[in-house]
């Protein structure tokens, strides 16, 4: 005789109508197991009970499908290879860290380009020069790996990462699209009495990351023949590294004498140590990008191996021609805050081996 009893789902603990089983088996109720076959009619429901009982599991099956389908649609696949794999695996002359903060978690400071940009820089960099994807460390919220998270104590050792055993003949890049500002220069080692800044995500509780820091951190301990390339596309990041050489700019550097130890750094920013950056849709209609990252990335993908006076040039002319047409102006709120006199300029500084 076929024996069915009132079960409790080892899941949500639920009690249904269940045939007989091994006592302390594991069995699931139909919405918490959709492939469940609904129990057949039983006599001692009536025709109506039997068709309500029947339309609650299948729609309990179908909620339990969709909540599954919309839980896997949200997971963003990681940037990043096995952790394990940073370890593991020979060192690569070409190594990059590139950073991209939403600031999710902090309404009033959000932004919409930042996932962008990295994203356009990690895959210029692999199909464009030649990096290694698994030698190209993300930082972004959507990673699922704490150690990926772009807080404070995660940048810093990604940037240690970064230069760790460098060596003649090494290239590597050092990206960051977030919030940049500036705060008092305690120091007294800056021209204009600032220090420049950019955010980690947790920036409220641990701090900021001043230039100071940034130049410890990549720039001194470059040796002869190995080359840093940072690009900021922030706030107030002309001089983010402190490096003592500005090309083609009546600005002067921060004052600071900070140098590398033989080797050579490249500081591209977003704009000039006074100025804001901005984030815009007018290079792609309804996708958010950081004005310089988007601007740099496609002339180094259109007009390949330019010199560094070519490529400097080329996007001061490209923004020019956009602050003309006052896109710039128009994106995050940028016309109110700067009553409609926004401008963007690129700043560039290196250390003195390039000169």
């Amino acid at each position: 005789m076929d024996m069915r009893r009132s079960t409790p789902c080892s899941r949500c603990r639920q009690r249904f109508m269940a045939k007989s089983v091994t006592k302390g088996a594991d069995v699931e109720c139909p919405s918490c197991k959709p492939n469940y076959l609904p129990i057949p009619a039983d006599e001692q429901y009536s025709s109506s009970q039997q068709q309500q009982y029947g339309l609650r599991s299948r729609m309990r099956c179908f909620y339990s499908q969709i909540r599954g389908k919309v839980h896997q649609s949200t997971v963003t696949p990681s940037l990043n290879p096995d952790p394990s794999a940073f370890n593991s695996m020979k060192r690569s002359s070409k190594r990059a860290v590139l950073c991209g903060i939403t600031y999710n978690n902090l309404k009033q400071y959000r932004l919409k380009g930042t996932i962008n940009d990295v994203r356009n820089m990690r895959d210029l960099l692999i199909n464009n020069f030649g990096y290694p994807g698994h030698f190209i460390r993300v930082l972004t919220e959507e990673e699922a790996d704490p150690r990926f998270i772009p807080t404070r104590k995660n940048i810093e050792d990604s940037l240690r990462w970064l230069v760790s055993d460098s060596r003649q003949g090494d290239s590597l890049v050092f990206f960051y699209s977030g919030h940049g500002l500036r705060q008092p220069d305690f120091n007294n080692d800056e021209d204009d009495g600032f220090d420049e800044t950019i955010c980690p995500v947790d920036f409220q509780e641990a701090g900021m990351i001043v230039d100071n820091d940034l130049n410890t951190l990549i720039v001194r301990p470059l040796t002869p023949g190995v080359t840093l390339h940072a690009i900021v596309d922030a706030c107030h990041s002309g001089t983010i590294l402190d490096l003592p050489k500005v090309y083609m700019s009546k600005d002067p550097p921060s004052g600071a004498e900070k140098r590398t130890n033989g080797g050579l750094a490249i500081s591209i920013g977003a704009c000039l140590d006074h100025q804001a950056a901005a984030d815009t849709s007018a290079f792609t209609a309804g996708k958010m990008n950081g004005a310089l990252t988007y601007i740099l990335a496609e002339i180094l993908k259109k007009l390949p191996g330019p010199t560094y006076g070519d490529l400097f040039d080329l996007i001061n002319e490209t923004l020019d021609n956009v602050n003309q047409s006052s896109c710039l102006a128009n994106t995050r709120f940028l016309r109110r805050l700067f009553n409609s006199n926004f401008s963007q300029v690129i700043y560039y500084t290196l250390n003195p081996f390039l000169v």
